[in-house]
């Protein structure tokens, strides 16, 4: 391989590996909501879960959450682009990349107008009621694709730099040059 060709691999390794840290952190965001942040406000009255959701709300919306948010999409995209040469590592990353699309659709389309109502509401009562129990299925399902993302990640960068042998394995097997 030329040096310009272990360049381009080298750098199609380091954006995979990117896509994976971005992907990994946003999965462990999810998992942590999923396990600590809505077990531990689910405890609370109306009034301290709505407050304290709002609070959420508002500080997650930074540069380090959107550094790994946006950049799990754009990192993964990228390296599926670097990897469009093809081989296994190319599918397994557009998969990562389909998922976390789908990640991004759900917290587009679910999450996020459910926060918004949240924010906009009145009556804590009923701005808990038609809030926790969507948030919280949405943040699963998302959780679940980021993690299945993730995995998708860990694989091409297993697979990336294997070579298929060609021919049987067993050199007495192989025809004479």
């Amino acid at each position: 391989m030329t040096k310009t060709g272990e360049s381009a691999k080298g750098a199609a390794g380091a954006v995979l590996g990117a896509a994976a840290v971005a992907t990994g952190l946003t999965a462990g965001v999810w998992f942590a909501y999923a396990c600590s942040v809505m077990p531990a406000l689910a405890r609370s009255d109306d009034r301290s879960y709505v407050e304290v959701m709002r609070n959420v709300n508002d500080v997650i919306q930074n540069p380090v959450f959107f550094t790994a948010f946006f950049g799990a999409l754009l990192l993964t995209a990228a390296a599926a682009w670097r990897l469009r040469a093809g081989g296994r590592a190319r599918g397994w990353t557009v998969a990562a990349l389909a998922l976390y699309v789908a990640v991004f659709a759900v917290t587009s389309a679910a999450n996020v107008p459910l926060n918004d109502a949240l924010a906009a509401a009145t009556d804590p009562v009923r701005a808990r009621a038609a809030f926790e129990g969507p948030w919280v299925v949405w943040n699963d399902v998302r959780g679940v694709l980021t993690l299945a993302g993730f995995g998708c990640l860990l694989r091409a960068l297993a697979v990336r730099g294997r070579v298929r042998p060609q021919g049987p394995a067993d050199p007495a097997l192989r025809p004479a040059p």
